[in-house]
């Protein structure tokens, strides 16, 4: 199905003791370009959200924030500097003696002083929490897809519209072509009697001419190749996979056929009717920047 390259998801939840918040964002983009805010200490998740989403998106200018907080630190280790405890003591105990002072020091008073208690955390099991990122991105990404499907259903609506469109187009300038021709011959006859008067005209020379001209202004060959594309495109729009680069490709070939039917035409309804076509091929190129 076409998909938009432009989405949006968003999932949090507490797994393992962990509050994960997992964002996930596009915009177009020729390529897959990919950039991401995350939570200090798990710089080494940013390879595999790469990773993990490239395996879903195949271009676009993704950005992905992950933020983890510990809710339940169980990996916290508390211990007490004993050296620098016995010194404060020791220091204390110093002051009460020279000044006479009186010993009233508590451990809620020692616990006031720096370095007497050093906290450990013991390194995360990087698979462990891994696989707990990887959870919450997944329902991020349920909804970041269905963003993308529900605006891609759009497009896809829209420029086989316009691409029907531009097929009813051509069929009038393929209506209009022959009759082109037919009043070439008949103002050359009118001319080439004014100019000889009395003088018989030859047939066989208005016929030659005829033709010559009906040669050059010939675009059947390009309305054929027109409807080939057209009909490819159309064709694309239903396929599976990822089609925005081809979709593009075609929409530059029609408007390569149309440039060369307005080139030839010396008739101006055909001239409106080329107009019209690159009016919605503009469209449909415009729309299809934004298709994955």
């Amino acid at each position: 199905m076409i998909k938009s390259m432009t989405g949006y998801g968003r999932y949090e939840a507490i797994i393992n003791g962990r509050h994960i918040q997992a964002e996930v964002k596009s915009v177009n983009h020729r390529y897959f370009e990919f950039s991401a805010r995350i939570s200090r200490g798990y710089g080494f998740l940013e390879d595999r959200i790469r990773t993990y989403l490239q395996s879903r998106i195949s271009r676009g200018k993704v950005d992905a924030m992950v933020l983890i907080e510990p809710v339940e630190d169980a990996n916290v280790q508390i211990s007490v500097n004993h050296g620098v405890a016995a010194g404060y003591i020791a220091a204390m105990k110093d002051l009460c003696s020279t000044y006479g002072l009186k010993n009233d020091l508590s451990v809620s008073d020692l616990a006031h002083f720096d370095g007497i208690f050093t906290v450990f955390h013991e390194p995360e099991n990087e698979e462990e929490v891994w696989t707990d990122v990887q959870k919450t991105l997944d329902h991020a990404m349920d909804s970041f897809a269905q963003m993308r499907l529900a605006e891609g259903q759009k497009m896809k609506e829209d420029v086989a519209s316009r691409a029907h469109d531009i097929l009813k187009i051509v069929e009038k300038v393929e209506q209009r072509s022959p009759e082109t021709v037919e009043a070439y011959r008949r103002r050359l006859q009118a001319r080439l009697q004014e100019v000889l008067q009395d003088q018989t005209v030859d047939e066989q020379r208005i016929v030659t001419e005829a033709a010559i001209f009906a040669d050059k202004v010939a675009v059947d060959e390009e309305t054929v190749r027109l409807r080939s594309h057209l009909s490819q495109f159309c064709a694309m729009l239903e396929s599976d996979g990822p089609v925005g680069r081809k979709l593009d490709f075609l929409v530059q070939e029609m408007n390569r056929e149309a440039n060369t039917i307005g080139s030839k035409c010396t008739d101006t309804q055909i001239a409106y009717l080329v107009v019209d076509i690159k009016a919605e091929i503009e469209k449909i190129r415009e729309q299809i920047q934004n298709i994955e």
